[in-house]
């Protein structure tokens, strides 16, 4: 979870309780919460906005995983984009 001028506004303390709340529950129990909460995400999106969480949440996953899998390297030599190239910042 990272912050940026973007996302002062939020509740960064409450957000990490969540998440490490979340972090307690078997993978497939997280995996029930992540869908319980997109028709949530999804009510309050259009369609193009809703893409476009949905490629967010893909990248996030895929820049984790190939972060793990070449450890030590760095951002720079990652093939991934993470979210500040895709912001911009």
């Amino acid at each position: 979870m990272t912050t940026s001028r973007e996302t002062d506004w939020m509740d960064h303390s409450k957000l990490r309780r969540l998440v490490d709340d979340a972090l307690t529950l078997s993978v497939e129990e997280r995996i029930t919460l992540v869908k319980g909460l997109v028709p949530g995400i999804a009510d309050h999106l259009s369609a193009g906005e809703y893409d476009t969480f949905a490629d967010w949440v893909r990248l996030k996953g895929e820049r984790f995983l190939e972060a793990k899998t070449h450890p030590g390297e760095g951002r720079s030599t990652r093939q991934v984009p993470g979210e500040r190239e895709l912001e911009g910042r």
